[in-house]
């Protein structure tokens, strides 16, 4: 049985590594060369903490507040455009409390599923891409914030997950040597973090190892159906056939999806990172600036910063107005570590896949039973990687049980349908 996957990242890497393991057959095609997509410029954060969706309550009244200052971490770029639009009222109308208390185990379930399978992959011969399980810590300067993380807290410790409330005593001697001004933080000891930049290496060697076939620098420009099948994806003047197809193409996804009739509501986030070679003060734990929206992770003698979700088309530009915003609010909180204005060429950016609910997509494509999607994780695609990858490959083998309930993220869901 032959599988294609349609996309290189994490998500697609991962389909392949589980979808080979069952004994397909399997070819990744991607329109990129497989080594700089948003996988490689993450932060490396895999967070059972995570399972609040981007589409909350406030967010929206936030976003718009942030929308006048060239500096924030959020910003949407106004424009007429039809897919932006619809996209925004479908968030809009899911950011409510119901849709996050609805979200809320789904998530949960689906995280510590996929840091399960990460401390299982981390063992495999040929695999050392700097897993570590320290937690993360959410840091805080306002009394407000303090009282909806302390919230949030109590919530996760109700779902089973380990995080405690740390006054900034307590976080100096977690963090001995870095100068912080804050109030105060939660420690979600859940949480484990990575060096996404070998995970990624690692993955591709181990597949090529196994006679999984790449094909770098062809995008998917024609995909033939019939009678409810996917048959065969075009690229350039050549046809691949296949019995299942994974459609994992990140922020591409939307435009591949078309080329077989359907819609993906879906708008690419811009992110940007920066990542240090040996500074000389480092974290010890990863960090998230709460009030900023910033994230910082050490991965062995680095430290990788970044932030922002600019909601645009697709584009590679760098706004360094966004980047000094993420080195401003760091300073704000560490008063110490070696973070200073980098240079234009030193900021990676990329375009994380966003669906309008919050949800990532992960199941078969309305309308076909051999096209399954695995997308829309927006900055959780890293954490939410060997999960999504498992469950696409039980789901591509037709009566086999997932290891967990998919429903909350069928793409036919009724909060961000995908559809013709």
């Amino acid at each position: 049985m032959k599988a294609i996957v349609i996309g290189g990242g994490i998500i697609g890497l991962c389909s392949a590594y589980y979808l080979q393991e069952g004994g397909w057959d399997v070819t990744i095609i991607d329109q990129g060369d497989f080594t700089n997509n948003c996988s490689y410029g993450n932060m490396g954060m895999i967070v059972p903490s995570h399972f609040v969706p981007l589409a909350a309550p406030g967010i929206v009244s936030q976003g718009i507040r942030w929308m006048f200052n060239s500096k924030s971490p959020f910003y949407v770029k106004p424009a007429l455009n039809k897919q932006l639009i619809s996209w925004g009222l479908k968030f809009m109308k899911n950011a409510n409390a119901q849709h996050v208390a609805a979200s809320a185990l789904p998530l949960r379930d689906l995280n510590l599923f996929s840091r399960s399978l990460y401390a299982d992959l981390a063992q495999k011969e040929g695999f050392s891409f700097g897993l570590e399980r320290k937690g993360i810590i959410m840091y805080y300067k306002t009394a407000a914030v303090a009282e909806e993380e302390t919230h949030l807290a109590k919530q996760a410790n109700n779902m089973g997950l380990d995080a405690v409330v740390l006054d900034k005593a307590a976080l100096r001697a977690l963090e001995p040597q870095v100068e912080m001004d804050v109030l105060g933080g939660v420690h979600y000891r859940c949480d484990g973090h990575l060096y996404p930049n070998d995970l990624m290496q690692q993955l591709i060697a181990y597949l090529q190892q196994q006679q999984v076939q790449f094909i770098p620098g062809k995008a998917v420009t024609g995909i033939k159906t019939k009678g409810g099948k996917v048959i065969s994806v075009t690229t350039g003047n050549e046809d691949h056939t296949a019995d299942v197809f994974v459609l994992a193409a990140g922020s591409w996804t939307p435009a591949v999806a078309r080329l077989a009739g359907n819609h993906v509501p879906m708008m690419p986030g811009k992110g940007y990172s920066v990542t240090l070679e040996t500074p000389a003060v480092n974290l010890n734990i990863p960090a998230i600036l709460c009030e900023a929206r910033v994230a910082l992770t050490p991965m062995g003698n680095r430290l990788r910063y970044g932030g922002t979700m600019e909601l645009a088309p697709i584009n590679d530009q760098v706004n360094m107005n966004r980047v000094a915003g993420i080195v401003d609010s760091i300073q704000r909180y560490f008063t110490n570590l070696p973070i200073n204005m980098p240079d234009k060429k030193a900021v990676w950016s990329g375009c994380r896949p966003c669906s309008p609910d919050g949800l990532p997509y992960i199941g078969f494509m309305p309308g076909y039973n051999n096209l399954l999607l695995g997308a829309g994780h927006a900055m959780m695609g890293l954490s939410l990687g060997p999960a999504t990858g498992k469950l696409l490959a039980e789901l591509a083998d037709h009566g086999a049980t997932t290891s967990i309930d998919v429903g909350a993220f069928s793409p036919a869901r009724k909060n961000a349908r995908v559809g013709f």
